[in-house]
């Protein structure tokens, strides 16, 4: 049987034309829904928005995914999501308040309750048993608040402890950052005194600059000040994040451009890791610790890079020695101020870039830590990108580690 031209010509193109959707269709696979908060406009009043975006299981790149809602207020700064990832927490710090929303198997975030806080929130975090919802705000004065949950909805605070320093009452500390360990025992906040440290500006107090604030988790949400809290935490602390065994706390010091780590003692008592601080690159200003507890990230907001770090699971030390050197760098786009592992498979890396108004993308090798930048990365985002979260989909598997 011959074929003319012609028809050898549609032949082939059909093939062709099935052989892409097949390769389409295996690459957009998808494997986690990523949202990014950030603003509807460039101009300081204007309302804030939840893009949310599908990471391809193979790449890690990103597209479009389902529609845009608003984030419920104005100037969104910090999301959290459920252990179940059925729920999202969003913080707008210029609207004072705190959003709730459902999240469904396909990505659709659906508004559900609100509640006003008492300052200006900072961020947000969950304990992992989907109980309490904590906010740091601030300053002036600075608060830890305790929401109750309740199949996502958030309640009246059960909870609200002042962070102040007992030696220096008077003081004005400034909030940066908030975190649950995750067997749901303690929880932490980060905070500078703005009275001894303030660029620019007078001081009046000789304390420790940086803190961390912590407290046990008690029946009811009782919260009680760790003994020795709060602990010293250089200059600036900026973020924190512990590790998925509850033994080890970290903490960005945006100031000196270090890792500071700490052994969770009994108690929720923090000591300094022996060894440290660490190096990071310039203004270090979120971390983030992968579903396994293997690897730490670091976003360096002044360089526009992420520092990579093992942690040594008997002792809790990370090494720099996952980090690139001379001309080949884990480069985002300007000024990153946020970061996440994605939760399902713990392979890839995105970073919340503020003014490139972008999300900037890594492949982890779950080997040795090290990054390489996602396929067509960065991916364009909404103005001035400040948040991240992420959520499973479908039926895949999330990475842990046991204690």
């Amino acid at each position: 049987m011959k074929f003319s031209k012609l028809s050898q010509l549609l032949l082939v193109s059909t093939i062709g034309l099935l052989a892409a959707t097949l390769l389409t269709s295996c690459e957009r696979t998808t494997v986690d829904y990523v949202f990014v908060a950030n603003s509807a406009g460039s101009g300081s009043g204007s309302a804030g928005q939840i893009e949310t975006y599908d990471a391809d299981s193979e790449t890690g790149a990103l597209r479009s995914g389902q529609p845009t809602v608003p984030s419920g207020g104005t100037e969104p700064v910090s999301m959290v999501a459920t252990a179940d990832y059925a729920n999202l927490y969003v913080v707008n710090q210029a609207s004072n308040n705190v959003v709730h929303f459902a999240i469904s198997g396909s990505g659709v975030l659906t508004q559900k309750d609100v509640v006003t806080t008492s300052g200006t929130p900072v961020y947000v975090a969950v304990n992992t048993a989907e109980t309490y919802l904590y906010v740091v705000s601030g300053p002036n004065p600075s608060l830890l608040t305790e929401y109750p949950l309740a199949s996502g909805a958030i309640g009246s605070a059960t909870a609200q402890v002042t962070l102040t320093l007992p030696a220096y009452a008077t003081d004005t500390i400034v909030p940066t950052g908030v975190t649950v360990l995750a067997n749901n025992n303690a929880v932490y906040a980060t905070a500078y005194d703005q009275s001894a440290y303030n660029p620019g500006g007078t001081t009046t107090s000789t304390a420790n600059p940086g803190w961390i604030f912590g407290y046990a988790v008690g029946s009811g949400g009782a919260l009680a000040p760790a003994s020795g809290s709060p602990f010293k935490a250089g200059v600036k602390p900026t973020a924190l994040a512990a590790d998925p065994t509850s033994r080890f706390l970290y903490a960005t010091d945006f100031a000196s451009n270090e890792l500071i780590g700490y052994t969770i003692q009994s108690g929720s008592v923090l000591d300094f890791l022996i060894n440290g601080p660490f190096k990071t690159g310039n203004e270090p200003n979120a971390i983030t610790i992968d579903p396994r507890g293997f690897y730490i990230y670091v976003s360096n907001g002044l360089d526009s890079t992420v520092s990579a770090y093992v942690i040594s699971l008997a002792t809790g030390t990370p090494s720099a020695a996952v980090n690139v050197t001379g001309s080949q760098t884990n480069s985002t786009d300007s000024q990153p101020v946020a970061l996440i592992v994605d939760p399902a498979l713990g392979r890839f890396v995105y970073t919340a870039n503020f003014l490139g108004n972008s999300v900037s993308g890594f492949q982890l090798n779950p080997t040795t830590g090290a990054l390489k930048a996602t396929q067509a990365t960065p991916y364009p985002t909404g103005s001035k990108p400040s948040a991240l979260a992420a959520v499973p989909h479908g039926n895949h598997s999330i990475q842990t580690t046991s204690p």
